[in-house]
């Protein structure tokens, strides 16, 4: 029998808040904070944060002169770590492992250093070491002083669960007590922008709700993106303050035709929701928080997938990218604390403009699974429990 996992403490900065209390009054209102913004040359919609956050940051790169030189999403992944790390009692000198991946890494500041080099032929002595993919683990573990192994990685938009199943391995391996994970993202550049546009994927609504996650009536593609940091602190077996156990998980990789592809029922879904309830009859589930990036198709093949997984039984099916976009790297952490404040609060928290009369429900919610699926067809699907 494989060792139960803990989440002892989970932690975000994002548009949500970066405040339990203030992310999960963000998921009570309707209402999205996706916004218009000037990129580059061209308005589009994207999910930031306020000022009152961006100062924050500003104020974390001006603490120290070498946090001067990281990019934001560095930046974003220390902020939800001392969170995290704080609420789980994790204090300097800890030996935990920390595993916090991205999508991109150090988006702004490449694109930045690149057009220098473009521009003059030469680059900053900081270009290097500062938009290297492994910035953000190591960079925590001296923020925090920790001591353990430090792991970055990319893997798409999957890339903060696979920090999670990693983490989950090394617990159960017994290589160590404790370890941090998650993934933090600052896509919101204007290269980033055109290359979604380019893939046709991104969306150019001037409405309510310009990402239309869930949404398998639009005509469209509406994906747009956000920015943020989640982070997880997990200890092996049955902790009594632990805020969700991790009881099942599973995983596994597409078959492409394409570099983007996805099968029409997401079989890579199929599979790594169907090994993350093994041993499980699909009636236990309450909900499911999908991956559901506001693509006609990423939409439909995870739904089609989650039919042919839970056949005549519907549990309730929910997204939060309608709200804050897609987070890439980061978007699989923001989803479980959602899923893991749905559990605590008892309240399902759907898509207002598909749930409509029932976007907030009183329920008792014991099971939930959370889905994230990336480009190259790597899905992940986490089982969490109260």
């Amino acid at each position: 029998m494989a060792i139960p996992v803990s989440i002892t403490s989970i932690a975000s900065f994002s548009p949500l808040g970066n405040t339990p209390q203030d992310v999960w009054t963000s998921y009570l209102k309707p209402e999205t904070k996706i916004s218009f913004k000037d990129l580059g040359n061209k308005n589009v919609p994207v999910a930031a944060l306020n000022n009152q956050l961006e100062k924050l940051v500003g104020e974390l790169a001006d603490s120290d002169v070498k946090y001067r030189y990281l990019d934001k999403s560095v930046l974003y992944a220390i902020l939800a770590s001392r969170n995290a790390a704080k609420a789980a009692g994790w204090k300097e000198g800890d030996v935990f492992g920390i595993n916090i991946g991205s999508s991109r890494g150090a988006t702004e500041l490449f694109e930045n250093h690149y057009s220098e080099f473009i521009n003059t032929g030469k680059t900053s002595v900081q270009a290097s070491p500062s938009t290297t993919l492994g910035n953000i683990s190591s960079w925590i573990a001296h923020d925090l002083k920790s001591t353990g192994p430090e792991i970055s990685h990319s893997i798409t938009c999957s890339t903060a669960l696979h920090a999670l199943l990693n983490g989950i391995a090394w617990l159960r391996g017994g290589m160590s007590d404790k370890f941090m994970v998650g993934g933090s993202e600052a896509p919101l550049t204007p290269f980033t922008i055109a290359q979604m546009q380019a893939m046709k994927i991104y969306s150019s609504q001037k409405a309510q709700y310009p990402c239309r996650s869930l949404d398998m009536d639009k005509g469209v593609n509406t994906m747009v993106l956000g920015e943020g940091a989640a982070i997880a602190c997990l200890e092996p077996g049955r902790k009594p303050d632990a805020l969700a156990y991790i009881e099942g998980i599973g995983y596994s990789t597409e078959v492409l035709k394409h570099s983007v592809s996805i099968s029409t029922d997401a079989d890579c879904l199929q599979k790594s929701m169907l090994m993350a309830l093994e041993g499980i009859d699909v009636s236990e589930i309450d909900a499911v928080v999908m991956h559901a990036p506001g693509t006609i198709k990423g939409d439909l093949s995870e739904y089609n997938a989650i039919k042919k997984v839970f056949g005549n039984h519907s549990p309730l099916l929910t997204s939060n990218k309608w709200k804050i976009g897609h987070t890439f790297g980061a978007s699989g952490l923001l989803s479980l604390e959602m899923a893991i404040m749905m559990l605590n609060h008892e309240k399902f928290i759907g898509v207002p403009f598909v749930d409509k009369e029932n976007f907030i429900q009183d329920k008792k919610l014991s099971k939930i699974l959370v889905n994230a699926v990336g480009f190259g067809g790597n899905a992940v699907s986490i089982l969490i429990t109260r």
